[in-house]
């Protein structure tokens, strides 16, 4: 083999694997319907990301799947309060629980609110040497008060990759919100609903494809060269 072409001298023989395709097929797979958490980031009484948010949680328990829907009212500012605040906890149990998530915020000054990066926040990137979000699918939507905009999807996707889920490609960014539901809360005929169902269906898709290979999927180099204590040092290092 031409040296151009060699393995690097740096590589970890003893942690190097070569990706074997027979892994991406389970030899059983799951059949209980897909474990789905939703979050919204709006605490106002008519919340349309809240209204956007049991839409599609409705879509998605027609398509099969079994959903959560966390509360936001009474969660602490990340720091504010300890882990064992009950809300936190309850959070946290949820985020265990799922298999897959909906994140939906509104557009604040060009941003998702603060409600919705608070809960994300509470979620911890790992617990000891676990990393509880890992591996799990994701979809993102946003509610605007005017003209369409993705400020909100794209910063939730960057989250996404952050907490290291497999964030779908499709989204849902629903403008001028206020017109787009009816006086008992339901969504109106338009494409932006069309758009909901789309997304819904992508990400029972996802998750029905990807939750049984899930720890293989994510399963890396760099951290198999880490022994498990080496490894919960480094994830739990106080920022």
């Amino acid at each position: 083999m031409p040296e151009i072409f060699a393995i690097s001298r740096n590589v970890d023989d003893a942690a190097f694997r070569v990706p074997d395709r027979g892994r991406l097929t389970p030899e059983a797979r799951a059949t209980h319907p897909p474990k789905i958490l939703l979050l919204y980031g709006s605490l106002r009484e008519r919340s349309y990301s809240r209204l956007l948010t049991l839409e599609a949680a409705r879509l998605l328990e027609s398509m099969g799947a079994e959903v959560l829907i966390f509360d936001p009212h009474g969660l602490p500012q990340p720091d504010s309060a300890p882990d064992s605040h009950p809300k936190v906890k309850q959070l946290r149990a949820m985020a265990e629980w799922a298999e897959g998530m909906v994140w939906c915020s509104p557009e604040r000054h060009g941003a998702m609110t603060g409600i919705m990066k608070s809960q994300i926040d509470w979620i911890p990137l790992s617990i000891g040497a676990m990393r509880p979000t890992q591996g799990k699918t994701l979809a993102v939507m946003e509610v605007s008060g005017g003209s369409q905009s993705f400020n909100a999807v794209n910063q939730l996707r960057i989250l996404g990759r952050w907490m290291r889920m497999i964030t779908i490609p499709n989204q849902s960014s629903v403008a001028k919100a206020f017109m787009e539901f009816d006086e008992a809360g339901r969504m109106k005929p338009s494409a932006y609903f069309d758009r909901v169902v789309d997304v819904m269906e992508e990400l029972v898709k996802f998750t029905l494809l990807t939750r049984d290979v899930a720890p293989y999927l994510v399963d890396r180099y760099s951290e198999r060269k880490e022994s498990a204590e080496e490894l919960s040092k480094r994830v739990n290092l106080s920022p």
